[in-house]
């Protein structure tokens, strides 16, 4: 039953915390828990759709848009439970990134037409950032979009763009003025039909062999005036709103912990357990999650009381994603001649230290790879030039 109704952020967080684990334990498919990656979305759409009939499938939109309203404190706890249920990745663009985008920036129209095939599941969404030449570095994007006297004619090319070919929207940056002082100007943000023609959708297959990833070719594609969201040329200042929540939520320790754990039970079944040398590199990994887990716990205060979190989540989710590789590394390394293998077998303990190395690698390039985030920590924090 759908519940727009009850105010969450009067909850205690113990009582709030309760309330989510037990609908995950009476709800959450068992089959799909602790899965690697993103799943097809038809895979997950049944428990889309679980999420959307409670009203809890958008827990950071607006009750008034069809969410939960949850604050940004009860935000990081709804991320911490469903982390450590080990609920996997369903096709959120549209909850986490292209349905926000609409609600702050959009037109009633926009909203009415594009929120509730987000809400139902009906409807994928996907994020046209980067480019080739253009990833970290948005600000040399040359995708472009030019006035046709109707409407708007796109050309350029994205990649890495994760379940294009299962969406039908991309809400994407696209060049609309080269003539700007600063590389971001002239920068404006766009809601493209992936059905459109001229539009071509090529799969590419990861280390893992799976398609998450794509990249799209925009030959003439026409779209109409109101595909464009928020002002014109302001495009840059909606993607700095938009990451810096992201960001804060790609630095949560969960993934981590769960890291820590499947090492713990691979070091048993392979006999490492107890031995000095790999007690000692096991602890200094504790340790290490422990501190980031007390500068978590500095940012959500700051969330708590309503600051700016661009550097502490630049912070965050460059120390945690390098942690995490650090201990996927190690995880490798004690599997021996287990760590080869694309699948976990139950000699490991159905652990799976090839797969979650790889999966790790990607964590330090998406949402701003670290290169990225120590620019901006240089800049914003040590002030270097």
């Amino acid at each position: 039953m759908t519940d727009h109704t009850t105010d969450y952020n009067a909850m205690s967080d113990e009582a709030f915390r309760a309330l989510v684990k037990d609908f995950l334990e009476a709800n959450y498919p068992p089959e799909l828990r602790f899965r690697l990656g993103q799943l097809p979305h038809e895979v997950t759409l049944p428990w889309y759709r679980k999420l959307s009939q409670r009203g809890w499938v958008a827990p950071s939109w607006l009750r008034e848009h069809g969410g939960m309203g949850l604050d940004p404190a009860k935000r990081i706890i709804w991320n911490d439970v469903l982390d450590a249920h080990g609920c996997a990745r369903f096709a959120d663009n549209g909850v986490m990134m292209g349905g926000p985008l609409v609600i702050q920036f959009g037109t009633p129209e926009q909203q009415a037409r594009y929120l509730p095939g987000i809400l139902s599941g009906d409807e994928v969404w996907c994020q046209g950032y980067s480019e080739p030449g253009s990833g970290s570095d948005l600000a040399s994007l040359r995708t472009e979009a030019v006035w046709n006297g109707e409407g708007w004619t796109i050309n350029g090319q994205k990649i890495w763009t994760s379940r294009a070919n299962q969406a039908q929207w991309c809400h994407m940056l696209v060049r609309t003025d080269k003539n700007g002082p600063k590389p971001q100007d002239g920068i404006s943000y766009f809601i493209v039909p992936l059905d459109a023609p001229g539009v071509t959708i090529r799969p590419i297959d990861t280390l893992l062999m799976v398609d998450d990833f794509c990249e799209i070719f925009f030959d003439n594609v026409k779209v109409p005036a109101d595909a464009l969201v928020g002002e014109l040329h302001k495009g840059w200042s909606i993607v700095k709103v938009l990451m810096g929540g992201e960001r804060m939520t790609l630095g949560a320790s969960m993934l981590a912990r769960i890291g820590m754990d499947m090492m713990r039970r691979l070091a048993k079944a392979v006999g490492s357990w107890g031995e000095p040398a790999f007690m000692d590199r096991y602890a200094r990994l504790t340790a290490e999650l422990a501190d980031h887990d007390s500068l978590y716990e500095a940012g959500l205060e700051k969330v708590r009381a309503g600051g700016d979190l661009s550097v502490e989540g630049a912070m965050l989710k460059v120390h945690m994603t390098e942690m995490y590789k650090r201990i996927t590394t190690a995880m490798v390394e004690l599997a021996g001649p287990y760590a080869g293998l694309a699948e976990p077998t139950q000699a490991v303990q159905d652990t799976d230290a090839a797969g979650t190395f790889l999966f790790s690698l990607a964590g330090t390039i998406y949402g701003g790879s670290s290169e990225v985030q120590r620019n901006i920590l240089a800049k914003q924090v040590l002030r270097l030039p």
